[in-house]
């Protein structure tokens, strides 16, 4: 099954992604949204499965910048989709494709799950 994991590569939580996929010989592709971009098909296809409360990562540094009237117009998918293409570190990271099956953050347990 080909596997891509998006992120950004500097994010810590996506390093311990990469780091466990690769102690655990799960081959991926890695894909880095700040340098690569983030498609409008991709994205969309993560909030035909994911909710876009999910996707969007509204604790982070990105989502604080944005202003109030910017903050307040995310209240869809369809307008997820555009914050997400306008300003893709709003993404919670990483989202890993099991070959077009998405699942969003990461942790120990997670993944081991996943990976069941």
């Amino acid at each position: 099954m080909k596997m891509t994991l998006y992120g950004i590569p500097n994010c810590d939580t996506v390093k311990k992604a990469r780091t466990w996929m690769a102690e655990h010989g799960h081959a991926f592709d890695f894909h880095d949204f700040k340098k690569q971009g983030l498609e409008r098909a991709t994205a969309a296809a993560w909030l035909e499965q994911l909710d876009w409360e999910v996707l969007v990562n509204r604790k982070g540094t990105t989502w604080r910048k944005l202003t109030d009237e910017r903050r307040a117009a995310v209240t869809s998918k369809a307008a997820a989709l555009e914050l997400v293409l306008e300003q893709p570190s709003v993404v919670k990271r990483p989202v890993l494709d099991r070959g077009g099956k998405f699942s969003v953050g990461f942790s120990d347990s997670h993944y081991q799950e996943l990976f069941k």
